[in-house]
């Protein structure tokens, strides 16, 4: 999957470049605005709607496959078969992000109380060298691995069949919650895999999104067209 996204960039992955200035931007913003606090939430919320942002990738991926022409006005201006259907799973996905990171504000004021947030320089030392801070970071992360778990399971294929197939939003999560069920070792490979690329992407600055969103994009459009092959 990764090998035939990899070539897919290769052919058109100028749009990619876009997608860099757009995310990189996240960390001026909160720091500007002093919302800081919430750079780590945002960045795990980005994951849950990525599946909507690569809509225009599963595009290209549809019509390199079908060896219809490519352009970056049609991966933007994309027409589901699932009309709106698709925009409607993109609002799910985006309240699950806001839930996700309402939720991590919440277990901080649970454990820290009104102790503001000591700051991106600072947070560091807070979590691994104190009892509150080490409790925070297991609550943190079970709260967050069932928040990724349900994410990717409604939205792992479900945003490719909505473009491809006439199925309403709720069929569609309902039906890749299945399809990662039933190739669970896969799909958690699969998983893990994203979540590595995404922590390697953070160690560059986000410079590695030019690379990474992309190819995942098409890697996910064609395991979405083998599972749901293999499962037909």
């Amino acid at each position: 999957m990764l090998v035939t996204g990899l070539g897919l960039i290769l052919l058109v992955g100028a749009n990619a470049h876009l997608l860099y200035v757009a995310v990189t931007s996240q960390p001026e913003c909160v720091d500007h605005f002093g919302w800081d606090y919430i750079l780590f939430p945002a960045f795990a919320g980005f994951m849950v709607v990525g599946p909507i942002l690569a809509v225009g990738l599963y595009e290209k991926s549809r019509r390199l496959a079908a060896g219809l022409p490519v352009s970056l006005t049609r991966m933007i201006f994309v027409k589901p078969k699932s009309g709106g259907q698709i925009l409607f799973a993109g609002v799910l996905l985006c309240l699950l992000m806001i839930t996700w990171m309402r939720a991590a504000v919440i277990v901080y004021a649970l454990f820290f109380g009104l102790v503001p947030f000591p700051g991106l320089s600072h947070i560091a030392p807070m979590l691994f060298t104190t009892p509150t801070g080490w409790a925070m970071l297991v609550v943190g992360s079970a709260i967050g691995g069932l928040f990724a778990a349900f994410s990717f399971a409604i939205s792992a294929f479900s945003i490719p069949m909505l473009l491809n197939e006439r199925v309403d939003a709720l069929t569609a999560m309902g039906t890749s919650t299945a399809l990662v069920w039933n190739n669970l070792p896969v799909m958690l490979t699969w998983g893990a895999l994203v979540l590595a690329l995404f922590l390697l992407c953070l160690a560059t600055g986000l410079v590695g999104l030019i690379v990474v969103f992309p190819v995942l994009g098409h890697g996910t459009w064609h395991a979405y067209r083998a599972v749901s092959a293999g499962a037909s």
